[in-house]
């Protein structure tokens, strides 16, 4: 999910060790030393070497057994559309890692550190909840990279998005369910579009569609996009976030400043150019749009990651977790709200004046906190008439309300976003997945 920053734009195998279980099975034979004529002791001996080494298997049989674990059928057992919990998948919290990366240079000594290693584990939960959510991501994302076609209208697929996400992650309230709304934001419109009831609005072949969406487990939140096109000439647009993006992913580290990410993003990004209609035209990336560090339920904690160059020296720091997401457009490179807003997220407590608004407030508090919501959700929960009570909790302060983002008209847009965890051993990219 995005974050508009016009000041900050303005500013100018960890290798995890495995432990060997190894057991002993060196048993020593014992020479049989007895006399040949004393039959009655031979037989005494034999029958108790017998017995020994009947309980020794015995033993060690167990000790097999205890090893043994059931084996899940992982992501290959998903249904289509996915409908199995992934607990179920991968039992025992059995998660792949996300893509390892090692630190380098002056962070180098942080891979083979015990100090490190025991710092690491104690955010054991913490990572198999964000390696669960992260499944569910690639799982959900799957079927939709492959079923999304133009001719469908954007309520669908949202459903599509949201129901599969919703099963995958065993939905339970702050326990376990969607981090935000399913953002389908099309052509100019770079991103926070998500359609409210009545939007039957279609993907055309020639149409370029960002798909946003998260996915959290006890309030960590995975956060990830893609962008599809059916039009062999939005490309390079494509691939130019794809490797800003994943530039942006590799410089990251503990102590590296957020502007030098954003210069070295806007490199990439500006190496790109795309032809369209006999004209040969620069990839921007769009200055005002950012990616960001995630807290528990905030999806925005605080940290803006810019992908232009500027004089940000705040540092990241171990343990942070983050998304890195780019954006390039044929544009002006610039964004500003327009449109029918259906993101919204409670930012502050208050005591609103208006009954209904503060019925819709208790509705929006119980079932949702602090993660981002929409209009469907509020429909969903039966929630009916509510628009006054919730412009009210707007002009309160209490909600903040996100509108589409948009270029100029004509143009296109594309997204690419990774989230990944500074681990005090390794960086960790959660996201990754053989798609992108």
């Amino acid at each position: 999910m995005s974050v508009a920053d016009s000041a900050t734009a303005d500013l100018g195998p960890a290798e995890k060790k495995l432990e060997e279980l190894t057991i002993d099975n060196n048993v020593e034979k014992e020479s049989d030393n007895e006399d040949d004529d004393d039959d009655d002791d031979d037989e005494a001996a034999e029958e108790g070497e017998a017995g020994e080494k009947t309980q020794k298997k015995k033993r060690k049989n167990k000790k097999k057994n205890k090893k043994k674990k059931k084996a899940g059928l992982g992501a290959a057992g998903q249904t289509s559309p996915p409908s199995i919990p992934v607990s179920q998948l991968f039992p025992n919290n059995s998660y792949s890692e996300g893509q390892i990366c090692k630190y380098t240079d002056e962070n180098k000594y942080r891979t083979t550190s015990e100090e490190m290693r025991a710092k690491d584990r104690l955010n054991e939960q913490q990572l198999v909840d964000l390696r669960r959510a992260a499944e569910v991501h690639r799982e959900v994302r799957q079927h939709a990279r492959a079923n999304i076609r133009p001719g469908m209208d954007l309520t669908t697929i949202a459903e599509m998005i949201e129901n599969g996400t919703r099963a995958l992650v065993e939905e339970r309230g702050f326990e376990s369910g969607i981090g935000f709304p399913t953002g389908l934001s099309l052509n100019h419109c770079a991103a926070h579009y998500t359609p409210n009831a009545g939007d039957f609005v279609e993907i055309k072949e020639d149409d370029v569609l960002k798909v946003d969406f998260g996915v959290h487990v006890n309030g960590h939140i995975i956060d990830s996009a893609f962008t599809m096109a059916w039009n062999d000439r939005y490309k390079p647009l494509l691939d130019a976030v794809k490797d800003a993006t994943n530039t942006g992913v590799r410089e990251a580290g503990i102590d590296v400043r957020l502007g030098d990410i954003g210069a070295a993003i806007q490199e990439v990004m500006e190496s790109y150019e795309i032809e369209l209609d006999g004209k040969v035209l620069p990839v921007k990336p769009i200055r005002n749009l950012c990616g960001h560090n995630i807290g528990p339920y905030l999806i925005h904690s605080g940290k803006s990651v810019p992908i232009v160059a500027n004089r940000d020296q705040t540092k990241m720091e171990e343990g942070e977790l983050f998304a890195i997401e780019t954006f390039g457009t044929t544009g002006s490179g610039y964004v500003q709200e327009e449109g029918v807003c259906s993101h919204y997220a409670k930012t502050s407590e208050g005591q609103p004046r208006l009954p209904s608004a503060k019925k819709l407030l208790h509705t929006i508090t119980k079932n949702f906190g602090t993660l981002p919501f929409c209009r469907r959700y509020l429909d969903r929960l039966g929630e009916t008439h509510y628009y006054y009570g919730l412009r009210h909790l707007v002009d309160q302060g209490i909600v903040m309300a996100y509108p589409p983002l948009v270029d100029v008209k004509g143009s296109f847009t594309a997204q690419s976003e990774h989230t990944f965890i500074l681990r005090p051993t390794v960086k960790e990219v959660l996201s990754r997945g053989d798609d992108y």
